[in-house]
């Protein structure tokens, strides 16, 4: 099976993870791709494969005899984003020459929108139907690395190391990593495809935290409420408002942290306001945090005690720390990716990845593209000859 057909495989279970269930996996249904990922690698003749109980599936390809190299360990995530349904995921593969790509009749791709398009003119791409994700992010990465093992079990003479493989659950809701087990995954270092465009490499990522801001209000019948309402839902408002305008996932790019509002919800008695605080610098981060409890200190000056109650939960920190001390392991991927003719281009991941809680656990671990473009929407797409040169890239990263 080529890596095209592998992907549209995979792409027709739906792993889409749930961040309101407390089980591992979020989704009974990750395990259904995990039992069909572990009977592929059984079948290719990859040795120790196995899927745990939380739904993570791990393998082994051993190295070549003789051969020294250090073991090294490739990584990919099961589960789709919960933000767009990836259900009944209906792909397509459609030759592209330029214009406009109507998924349906109301959804189209269209390059002055999406002008990574043009780079891709002449290439076959895969894109969805307009109504669900395509789930490239990161079915791409788990079809690359399965065809690059049975790229390498095919041809003997190429001399490779101890390849560990680790397929995760739940990386889109921030769990990948709670229960990777790193005791029996021997690898010196590994790396997430886990990227988007082709030939994007990254080694730093956003620090993250999450954080619940909970109002309690006062309800009174509005024919009687002056001076004596406190309108939950107003003060949440108010909250929001007070965030800065400039710092949300809309107006900031590259090493730029944002405070971007998830949801809120609630009536006059009670609102809950969730948020997510990102920045690759750690002072900036912290200072974020405390911007966010200065505010509900605000809320709780000018409306009573215990107007407002925040939790403030750390999700990961910037693996930039850890992978500087190992830059060889960077070094690797750019030699691998010129190799395959792919301009390596070091970029910060605007979010995180399971690598970055991984690295600060022990594996250091940056993260390779997958070829992807417009993750999390209707609008993904992946060119096919991307899938292929990711690939290629990923064999030549496990040579000797």
């Amino acid at each position: 099976m080529n890596v095209t057909d592998r992907f549209l495989k995979y792409v027709s279970f739906e792993t889409t993870s749930d961040e309101n269930s407390a089980s591992c996996p979020s989704s009974e249904k990750e395990k259904v791709l995990g039992d069909f990922l572990r009977e592929e690698l059984s079948a290719l003749g990859l040795s120790d494969v196995r899927m745990d109980g939380a739904g993570y599936v791990y393998a082994l390809l051993p190295g070549t005899e003789g051969c020294d190299a250090s073991p090294i360990g490739l990584i990919a995530h099961m589960d789709t984003s919960p933000d767009v349904s990836g259900a009944e995921v209906k792909a397509r593969i459609t030759a592209y020459n330029g214009g406009t790509i109507p998924l349906n009749e109301k959804a189209v791709l269209d390059p002055s929108e999406f002008p990574s398009l043009k780079k891709y003119i002449g290439q076959d791409l895969i894109v969805t139907d307009g109504t669900t994700l395509l789930g490239a992010d990161d079915k791409a990465g788990l079809a690359e690395i399965v065809s690059a093992m049975e790229y390498l079990l095919e041809h003997p003479e190429i001399r490779h190391g101890d390849i560990y493989i680790g397929f995760t659950p739940d990386e889109e809701i921030g769990r990948g990593a709670d229960r990777f087990d790193l005791e029996h995954f021997k690898a010196e270092y590994a790396y997430t495809v886990d990227g988007g465009a082709l030939g994007e490499l990254e080694y730093e990522n956003f620090n993250a935290a999450a954080a619940e801001i909970r109002i309690r209000g006062v309800n009174i019948h509005p024919g009687d409420a002056k001076g004596k309402m406190k309108n939950a839902v107003l003060i949440g408002s108010r909250f929001i408002s007070a965030l800065p305008e400039n710092e949300t996932p809309a107006a900031t790019e590259g090493y730029e942290g944002f405070y971007h509002v998830r949801e809120f919800e609630g009536n006059e008695s009670g609102a809950v306001i969730r948020l997510i605080i990102r920045d690759h610098s750690r002072e900036k981060f912290e200072e974020k945090k405390q911007f966010v409890l200065s505010l509900c200190e605000t809320i709780n000056s000018e409306y009573g005690k215990e107007t407002a109650e925040t939790s403030v939960t750390d999700s990961y920190y910037n693996m930039k720390e850890k992978i500087e001390p190992v830059m060889y392991i960077i070094d690797k991927a750019k030699k691998a990716m010129k190799e395959a003719g792919v301009e390596p281009k070091t970029v910060p991941i605007r979010g995180g990845t399971d690598g970055a809680r991984l690295s600060y656990e022990g594996l250091p671990c940056p993260n390779l593209s997958t070829g992807g473009e417009n993750f999390h929407s209707i609008y993904e797409y992946i060119p096919v000859p991307s899938l292929e040169k990711m690939t290629e890239v990923i064999v030549n990263l496990c040579r000797e």
